[in-house]
């Protein structure tokens, strides 16, 4: 069983900047696809960035050129850097593993005041 533990949501301004971070509990970062979701109140689950094993991203277009995904493999951590932030962007963020098996972290809230 693999365990992933979200931090650093916060309450920021518009404008400001927040890092999530996601510790997993074994070596998997490396070797799976990572990404970071989001869900606001009322809406659907949505892909907010991923990372393959190889290096490649992907963003959502809502955020391409502000939030930046990245990892440490030796940290075994992937981390989510976000900046200029919206208020659209409010949501709990999950980080999630997909590989043979599919894990989700707890999530972290994320608010971002006008």
């Amino acid at each position: 069983q693999v365990q992933l533990v979200e931090s650093g949501g916060g309450l920021v301004q518009a404008g400001g900047s927040l890092r999530l971070s996601c510790a997993a509990s074994r070596i998997i970062v490396s070797i799976n696809v990572m990404g970071w979701y989001r869900q606001a109140p009322g809406k659907q689950r949505e892909l907010v960035a991923i990372i393959t094993p190889g290096g490649s991203t992907n963003y959502a277009d809502s955020v391409k050129g502000r939030f930046t995904i990245s990892r440490d493999n030796a940290k075994n951590t992937v981390y989510l850097q976000m900046n200029s932030l919206k208020p659209e962007d409010t949501a709990v963020y999950y980080c999630n593993s997909r590989g043979i098996q599919n894990y989700w972290g707890q999530g972290t809230q994320v608010t971002v005041s006008a």
